[in-house]
């Protein structure tokens, strides 16, 4: 059976309004024993006890099958070992005492993941994290498909720490298999649309996002959102990407810089001629553009100096 098709049905048995079996079974089941023991004479004692006996077992089963829901929580109905349907009814119910109703919280929880170390795509070690937003959308599948039972006298709900620790492991194995698609940071293969884990936020969670969904399907939960809060190089190499990115951004600095003197200087030598200000033969005009490059592009003022050669 495909691992996204939802397995579980409303359960359509027995299900009685709380208060009004409250009504039979704490005031018209004890008024009736009552009655029977005041007119209980020797000659009818045996009949009576014949008759109290089965009263008070049904007491004993109606005060049992009580249970209160509140919305966005269901209880998996199982009858000796078969799935029975899934109650998502609001209320106060009254349900055959002989069903064991398991309870499960349908609401939206958060998990926050610690950051893990991942090699990217290039193999940079990085640590990422990340925010996941999830919930239970199949109860069948998280009941009998995902062992989650709670022990310790709380057998009628499911643990919520086997619960998030499956979705934790789930998540950590998407996360590492995505980051290993994609760099860090742009690489130097030349391509520009490169997706990358720093650039390409919404991209990258949206395909982290569908990775933890095909990995919950199979016990019955999904995610609603998944984003990455937490991106950084791993400490060992942290200083060299430091650096390896101060140089890089240098680089386009200077390109930018150079770019301008260039402009800058053709408009000059542009601007000479057209007004005849002055005529440059070719060494001269070398020797001017020299100097205008070496000024507009130096990090720190020129000292000016003069030629007293006669």
């Amino acid at each position: 059976m495909d691992q996204t098709t939802n397995r579980e049905y409303e359960y359509k048995g027995l299900c009685i309004n709380g208060f009004l079996m409250i009504f039979f079974t704490f005031i018209l089941l004890p008024a009736l024993m009552i009655l029977i023991i005041i007119n209980t004479t020797e000659d009818t004692i045996g009949r009576s006890v014949a008759i109290l006996l089965p009263l008070f077992f049904i007491f004993i089963l109606g005060c049992v099958g009580y249970f209160v829901q509140e919305p966005n929580v269901a209880r998996v109905m199982i009858f000796f070992g078969k799935y029975k349907g899934t109650c998502k009814k609001v209320g106060y119910f009254w349900v055959n005492p002989f069903l064991n109703r398991k309870k499960l919280s349908l609401r939206i929880r958060n998990m926050d993941i610690e950051p893990i170390k991942v090699n990217d795509k290039i193999g940079n070690p990085v640590l990422i994290g990340m925010v996941l937003v999830w919930r239970i959308r199949d109860t069948y599948k998280v009941v009998f498909d995902l062992d989650s039972q709670s022990l310790g006298g709380q057998t009628n709900s499911i643990s919520n720490q086997a619960l998030q620790n499956f979705v934790r492991i789930q998540s950590d194995a998407a996360l590492r298999e995505v980051t290993g698609h994609f760099a860090y940071d742009q690489t130097d293969s030349g391509t520009s649309n490169e997706l990358t884990l720093r650039d390409s936020g919404q991209e990258i969670n949206d395909l982290l996002e569908k990775k933890i969904n095909e990995r919950l399907a199979m016990a019955g939960m999904e995610v609603v959102e998944a984003r990455i809060n937490y991106l950084a190089y791993a400490p060992e190499i942290a200083a060299v990407m430091l650096r390896r990115q101060q140089a890089s951004a240098i680089i386009t600095a200077r390109e930018k810089i150079v770019e301008g003197a260039v402009s800058m200087v053709e408009m000059a030598l542009t601007t000479l001629e057209e007004k005849n200000v002055v005529t440059l033969s070719n060494d001269q005009k070398a020797s001017m553009v020299g100097n205008l490059l070496a000024v507009l592009c130096a990090d720190e003022p020129l000292t000016p100096t003069l030629n007293a050669n006669v």
